[in-house]
């Protein structure tokens, strides 16, 4: 009668083991519960820079339209951008004064 209660600890201690070992993969291997949350989080945060990024896309899809099909937006970039000026226009530069 001794051998099937040995046996039964073992059987137990293997079962412990087994227990274990799936609670280690469940909180700290691969693909457990607190590296799968923290890829939720970033999944959240590529998810909000992709709208920034495509809001972003839009905005300047409207400038490219604007600069292609109206030219006064075009003449007014050059001018902003460029310095260019028309001929028979005078240009002024007006320099702050500095703070000392």
């Amino acid at each position: 009668m001794d051998r099937p209660l040995s046996f039964m600890k073992i059987l137990a201690i293997i079962f412990a083991l087994i227990i274990c070992i799936i609670q280690y993969r469940i909180w700290l291997g691969d693909g457990s519960y607190r590296e799968i949350k923290q890829l939720k989080v970033q999944i959240a945060e590529q998810k909000a820079q992709n709208e920034q990024l495509k809001a972003q896309n839009e905005q300047l899809k409207k400038e490219v339209l604007a600069l292609r099909t109206n030219p006064d937006v075009l003449e007014e970039k050059a001018r902003e951008n460029l310095g260019l000026i028309k001929s028979g226009e005078t240009f002024y530069r007006i320099i702050p004064k500095e703070d000392k």
